[in-house]
């Protein structure tokens, strides 16, 4: 007879649903380690207007001796970036118009902003998807059920409204538990008039360029991105919102 005692036994291993939440946060751990690398060894700083004004000739170079490499290049650097969260989305646009032309270099960005945008949004939801719903109360519980229930128009004003960073937007739908079709679909759409803004921008780089220079100054981007244009997108985001707004108010006139 065994003289063991129920509390010498081996301590069990750890259970299926522990390392199942580990791994939940794996995606997201990638990206911050990503992004912490990326910072270190100092890619910011190619990602920036004066890079580009800097590089022009290099990169018109580049993209007329590989014209069917140079794309997708593009492409990968530009859904890394977004993916990584690194604060590079309209310079990266401008740098899309000013390689391959206002529409091919839209459709470039458009794909690839919307592609590093599901990556993102995708390891936000594997590691807190649904968390702001299920622990908020009073308000911010009303508004987070508003944002699930209208997520396409919420997430579309969003995306046409300039006031809030681009990789906030793309984390904030996880938790709220925005469905993946819903975000792709609002993203793809909301991001088209300023993905063409800012490649139309960049078509006419080279021409902003030549007058600087002509009046000895540099470019900015303040100069490019205009008041008016800002004002456009935050019309837009308003129109976005509209349905939301009627469908409340004849909600509320059936009372």
């Amino acid at each position: 007879m065994s003289n063991k005692r129920p509390d010498d036994a081996a301590p069990e291993a750890p259970e299926p649903a522990k390392r199942s939440r580990l791994l939940r946060f794996l995606p997201l751990a990638l990206v911050l380690i990503g992004l912490g690398l990326g910072y270190a060894l100092g890619w910011h700083h190619y990602l920036s207007l004066d890079a580009l004004v800097e590089s022009r000739e290099a990169l018109k170079a580049m993209r007329a001796e590989h014209p069917f490499v140079a794309p997708l290049i593009f492409v990968g650097i530009y859904t890394f970036a977004v993916a990584l969260s690194f604060p590079a989305a309209s310079i990266l646009s401008i740098f899309g118009g000013f390689l391959f032309g206002w529409i091919f270099g839209g459709l470039l960005v458009a794909f690839s902003a919307t592609l590093g945008a599901t990556l993102l949004f995708l390891a936000a939801k594997s590691a807190f998807g649904g968390v702001l719903r299920a622990k908020v109360g009073g308000r911010t519980a009303a508004f987070a059920d508003g944002f699930h229930q209208h997520a396409f128009s919420y997430l579309l004003a969003l995306r046409l409204a300039p006031v809030f960073p681009f990789f906030l937007v793309n984390i904030a739908p996880a938790l709220f538990d925005v469905r993946l079709r819903t975000f792709v679909g609002a993203t793809a759409l909301g991001i088209l008039p300023g993905v063409l803004a800012y490649t139309g921008v960049g078509s006419g780089l080279d021409h902003a360029i030549i007058q600087a220079d002509a009046a000895g100054t540099s470019v900015a981007l303040s100069d490019l991105i205009t008041p008016g244009l800002t004002l456009a997108f935050a019309a837009l985001a308003l129109l976005a919102l509209a349905p939301i707004a009627v469908k409340k108010w004849k909600a509320s006139k059936t009372r």
